[in-house]
């Protein structure tokens, strides 16, 4: 059947933000204005659990009134597509945020206009970043008491690093936001009504407008007054991108038309020349049909961005696929939803078309999977299709053998698609069924909750024979554990959070192994000479061969890194992973009987057991940055016991009404945080965290560490 869209009326986009900036209630606003939706539902309103909001459809979510896991719809606006995917703000959902980034042309940032650039914000542009997904702010919830668009704007300049070109700027704010100015047009929307089909008045701009609109606060009246400083460096930015527009004002002094300022806007969206900066409210209906137009005029089509990498075995760039229906098939799965009634797996086709019931090849894994359903997602709603295009974001049903970050291809032009980075856990429980009758139940409902987020880890502690759950922290596991009971109808019990403590070493060592054994017949023999070196933080593991002479024979060499590698996950002091080091073969011997792949894998792990201990070994802690947000009087207890936690203070800002107190802080002095902060300020206090770095324990603390290692054992 032949396409119903045109690739160029594709606007594959994401909505990113800090936990509470207002993602979910744009979303829902913009599927309301698409006629998508005819009921508006308020996240504060789902806490019943009677009604929920369209993409944050699951029950732990509607309790906790944040998003969980990312979830994507799809509307039409100005005769354009848009496929949405609202992704969670939390620190703890970062994989949602990743792996939609990873397979986005285009992102709309949400700030809240009161608390401007937020920690997770940082992190979800920095992804951004890393995955080149051009970008617009929204600062929302203009109508909040604090609210304050300069300060927004110009910590989006300082923290972020990027450039903002504000292309609206409000209208008043608090109780007193009655629109904004669209420095395009040079029109002034007004809005007089908060209700949802309400309707916007165009006025023109005159320096009387303040006083019409009865707007008495000075920073308000001031703002209004650098219209003409606003549009100016609009004009300029955009004269950049032009030289025909540039060379036509400098010699008439004639502004460009507003066509040619949106060519220049989008231009410098998809290059990210600049950022253009939009305001509104979306809880009181003022904005979003505004953000719309710039969704569809500014972000990107699939045509419009680099086309998808291909790589090797080992991830290196080795060509591309353009984005056109007339390639061979090409999509990434970026995402894995099991319930009870089987899987979802989500995937962007990047080249070619794929009808329902064809095979097709899983070219990360070497298996073959035959596509029997293809639905086009509406949060929990499906939508059959016949087949999927180039630009599209589809699920397949109950793929067997296809996890997140694989690619699927016409089996007769493989390829593999650039692959996706997922953060490493920090933090692990013990679990097990609540019945024990639930065992089996429990561990297959685990195993595809696992294979579902790439960001959790399950392992068997060999000395207990414990369930080891790792996770992206408390919540993470908590809610973890809370869908095992409302999607696979069994429950399960955590044990206390343990942290992922490493090892490394602090000293150059050089040692000599031999493995020699004889019982009779064949014996067994194998000498190796390692050095072993500290590596910079983050560094983790490199083998270096340079064996000179064949003293240690080629075929064997992967071995001794084997069994390096083997022997490195179990480490001297308390047996946790060793990193940040660098073994390197110097030297050996072997003998022409008794030597084998075997021999010289023994005699690697026994180096690495003699050697490390002579190589000033230390244990590391994942250390966290902490944002805390706390009314002023509370500020002197929480740097107090931020400090008592071993916490470094790194800064203060102002969060509208609020402090807050940016901190280094070991993941092992958070566990229960929140509980003693809100119990310290009334309350009143938040925070957020975020993985930063590993670094050595203090000694008293390792001693503590390493002793209860030893009982465990």
């Amino acid at each position: 059947m032949p396409r119903t869209t045109p690739l160029s009326d594709i606007r594959n986009i994401g909505i990113i933000a800090h936990v509470d900036a207002g993602k979910t209630t744009t979303t829902e606003r913009i599927l309301y204005y698409t006629g998508r939706k005819h009921t508006i539902i308020d996240v504060h309103d789902t806490k019943d659990l009677k009604t929920s909001t369209t993409t944050d459809y699951m029950e732990q979510e509607q309790k906790r009134g944040i998003t969980i896991q990312s979830a994507a719809v799809s509307c039409f606006w100005n005769g354009k597509k848009i496929n949405l995917i609202d992704t969670p703000g939390h620190v703890d959902f970062t994989i949602e945020v990743n792996r939609s980034l990873r397979v986005l042309d285009g992102a709309v940032v949400v700030f809240d206009g009161v608390a401007g650039v937020e920690p997770q914000t940082e992190t979800n542009w920095r992804l951004a970043d890393n995955y080149k997904v051009p970008r617009m702010c929204y600062v929302n919830k203009m109508d909040r008491s604090g609210a304050n668009f300069r300060r927004t704007v110009q910590m989006v300049r300082d923290r972020l690093g990027a450039r903002p070109v504000c292309i609206q700027m409000p209208i008043g704010s608090e109780d007193n936001f009655f629109g904004h100015i669209d420095l395009v047009t040079m029109q002034a929307r007004v809005w007089f009504s908060d209700e949802k089909d309400s309707k916007w008045e165009e006025w023109p701009i005159t320096d009387d407008l303040a006083d019409k609109l009865k707007i008495s606060n000075a920073y308000d009246r001031e703002l209004l007054g650098q219209i003409a400083q606003y549009r100016t460096e609009l004009v300029d930015s955009c004269l950049e991108l032009d030289d025909a527009a540039m060379e036509a004002y400098l010699e008439s002094g004639e502004e460009p038309s507003v066509d040619t300022l949106r060519a220049c806007i989008r231009k410098a969206t998809i290059t990210g020349a600049f950022v253009p900066v939009l305001c509104g409210s979306s809880y009181k209906n003022k904005g979003v049909p505004q953000l719309l137009d710039a969704v569809v005029w500014y972000l990107p089509a699939p045509t419009d961005v680099e086309n998808i990498k291909t790589v090797d075995v080992d991830g290196n760039p080795v060509g591309e696929r353009k984005s056109s229906d007339d390639e061979p098939f090409a999509a990434l799965a970026f995402k894995v939803l099991n319930d009870k009634y089987g899987s979802l797996t989500f995937a962007r086709v990047y080249s070619g078309v794929v009808q329902k019931g064809v095979s097709l090849l899983n070219s990360t894994r070497g298996k073959r999977e035959r596509i029997g359903r293809i639905v086009e997602m509406f949060a929990k709603d499906t939508n059959d299709l016949e087949e999927a295009r180039a630009g599209d974001i589809v699920a397949f049903v109950s793929l067997q053998e296809t996890d997140t970050g694989d690619t699927l291809c016409d089996a007769n032009a493989p390829v593999v698609l650039e692959r996706m980075r997922f953060p490493d856990p920090v933090i692990s429980v013990s679990v097990e069924p609540k019945n024990r009758t639930d065992q089996d139940k429990f561990s297959v409902a685990l195993g595809k909750m696992v294979r579902a987020d790439p960001s959790l880890r399950l392992e068997t502690d060999m000395e207990t024979g414990q369930t080891i759950l790792r996770g992206m922290g408390e919540l993470h596991l908590e809610v973890t554990l809370d869908r095992l009971r409302t999607e696979f109808g069994v429950e399960g019990v955590m044990g206390r959070p343990q942290v992922a403590y490493r090892e490394t070493i602090t000293r150059p060592v050089s040692h000599v192994y031999t493995h020699k054994k004889q019982t009779g017949g064949a014996g067994q023999f194998a000498e190796v000479k390692i050095e072993f070196e500290p590596q910079e933080r983050g560094a983790g593991y490199k083998f270096v061969d340079q064996v000179v002479g064949g003293t240690v024979p080629r075929e064997y060499i992967p071995s001794v890194d084997k069994g390096l590698q083997v022997q490195k996950e179990d480490g001297v002091l308390a047996g946790y992973p060793t990193v940040d080091f660098k073994a390197t073969l110097v030297d050996g011997k072997y003998h022409d009987v008794d030597s084998n792949a075997l021999t010289f894998e023994i005699a690697a792990k026994a180096c690495f057991r003699e050697a490390i201990k002579l190589a000033g070994p230390v244990l590391l802690e994942p250390v966290m940055k902490v944002e805390v947000v706390v009314p002023e009087e509370y500020l002197g207890d929480v740097i107090g016991d931020v400090n008592r936690r071993r916490g470094t203070i790194l800064g203060q800002l102002e969060r509208g009404t609020n402090i807050a107190v940016e901190a280094h802080v070991p993941l092992s002095e958070m566990f229960g945080y929140i509980g003693h902060l809100r119990g310290m300020t009334s309350g009143r206090g938040s925070f957020s965290m975020e993985f930063s770095h590993y670094e050595p324990v203090p000694k008293n603390v390792a001693d503590e560490v390493i002793a209860k290692q030893g009982k465990a054992a």
